[in-house]
């Protein structure tokens, strides 16, 4: 695995909901004093249980925060991760197993009341939809990892929470 420098100052966090995106982004952000952006906070609006933006604000707000000079952006959103992807020194990609994915869902949800990456106002619920959106989405780390290859950008890849693990203990990041 490579040291955290070598990822550049405008790193992109990639993985399927649940992976420890938001909770990574955060402590490399902490680390590098490099400001971290959840794009989930960006595509839907503060106070709310997930009411999504407009699709035209959602890509001015993105845009607009890619022109930073320094980044750490976790989320997919692929349909914007070619301009990311342009301005990106770095990528990390990160996976969960199903089963461990779930189980941050439901802990998130019913006990968490402040985390890295919420909304404003913090009014998770569980929803049929999310959890149809995980399985959906069960594999979506394989597009991430074939998206970080073709960059051609330095990139890690943490398949698994041990190797995730070995990644915290290694750039010394602390969760908060």
């Amino acid at each position: 695995m490579p040291p955290l420098a070598n990822l550049g100052c405008r790193i992109m966090i990639l993985g399927p909901t649940n992976s420890g995106k938001s909770t990574l982004a955060a402590a490399m952000a902490r680390k590098l004093d490099i400001p971290a952006i959840h794009l989930d906070r960006l595509q839907h609006l503060p106070n709310t249980n997930w009411q999504v933006r407009p699709e035209e604000e959602f890509a001015a707000l993105h845009d607009q925060v890619i022109l930073e000079r320094s980044w750490i952006i976790d989320g997919g959103y692929s349909r914007l991760a070619p301009q990311r992807v342009r301005r990106a020194t770095g990528i990390v990609v990160i996976d969960a197993s199903l089963v461990t994915r779930y189980r941050r869902y439901f802990y998130r949800t019913l006990f968490q009341r402040s985390r890295a990456g919420a909304l404003d106002g913090e009014q998770d619920s569980l929803s049929w939809m999310m959890l149809r959106w995980l399985w959906k989405s069960r594999n979506a780390a394989a597009k991430y990892r074939q998206l970080a290859v073709a960059s051609g950008l330095p990139h890690v890849f943490a398949g698994n929470a041990e190797e995730l693990n070995r990644l915290y203990a290694l750039w010394n990041l602390k969760r908060k």
